[in-house]
């Protein structure tokens, strides 16, 4: 006697309107952690690298700006060019970022906020976003 396995349905993928839900909720991340960054250059972030053993206080300030910079630089491709490539750079972006504090702070995995654990639920929205972009740049006339 074999036993059927019964496999849920798929999820639908998702349409104009979540699209851009979710496509604004990831510029509204890349441009507030942007305007954050420069708020706090200072404080956290100064903080932050220091705990990371970094001591220059140029090359401290450069990383922070830098990353200040590519925030804000993402958030405004994400809104103004929403797409594959857009969304494939923010995933891409975000890799480079998350795998540099995992060396610098591998402590942050373990934040009670979820510092670096954030980024896997924005990693999967950046794929939903660039899978999707990708079918609908194909079907379109």
């Amino acid at each position: 006697m074999t036993q059927s396995v019964h496999h849920p349905a798929p999820l639908p993928a998702p349409t104009g309107p979540s699209l851009r839900l979710l496509r604004a909720s990831l510029v509204a991340v890349w441009l507030g952690t942007a305007v954050v960054s420069a708020i706090t250059h200072r404080t956290q972030g100064d903080a932050l690298l220091r705990q990371a053993g970094l001591t220059d206080d140029a090359w401290i300030q450069a990383l922070i700006w830098g990353g200040a910079a590519a925030d804000l630089l993402m958030g405004i491709a994400l809104w103004r060019w929403p797409g594959r490539h857009s969304a494939w750079a923010a995933l891409g972006l975000m890799g480079v970022m998350t795998l540099t504090a995992t060396v610098l702070l591998p402590h942050l995995w373990l934040d009670p906020l979820g510092s670096l654990l954030k980024n896997l639920p924005i990693a999967a929205i950046l794929v939903v976003l660039g899978t999707s972009s990708a079918r609908n740049e194909e079907t379109a006339p």
